[in-house]
């Protein structure tokens, strides 16, 4: 295989009112796809990020049953000229930061939950690229 990038990233949620208010009003996220009960979606840069209700989706018939219970951890990149600004959004949002992290003393990430308790990151472009201990 020759990827060129993970697409879609895929979470869980309770309430997709919650998730839909969170992820598009409080990140700003663009929504791309709401259907009651079963999913909605936003765009993140190049990629999605997929929310299901994970009881729905398992019952599927025409798709493969997928399903999952459980916090995860994903990360959104910014690029370094955006990330004190995108820090200080997710602060007037009323966000919690749960942790501010240096990783090779050039690139910084910070962490915080949303509302399902998953633990989302920030992390500066170019983490990644470098090697990280």
């Amino acid at each position: 295989m020759n990827v060129a990038r993970i697409k879609e990233t895929c979470i869980y949620v309770t309430n997709l009112q919650t998730a839909k208010t969170f992820y598009n009003t409080m990140l700003r996220l663009p929504l791309i796809s709401f259907v009651e009960e079963r999913h909605v979606f936003f765009r993140a840069g190049e990629s999605v990020l997929l929310c299901f209700v994970a009881a729905k989706t398992l019952q599927e018939k025409e798709l493969p049953p997928h399903g999952a219970s459980g916090p995860v951890h994903f990360a959104f990149e910014v690029e370094s000229n955006e990330y004190d600004k995108t820090l200080w959004e997710v602060k007037e949002a009323g966000i919690e930061i749960l942790h501010e992290h240096n990783w090779d003393g050039h690139h910084r990430s910070f962490y915080f939950h949303d509302p399902d308790k998953n633990l989302l990151e920030v992390i500066e472009e170019g983490l990644w690229e470098a090697d990280v201990e």
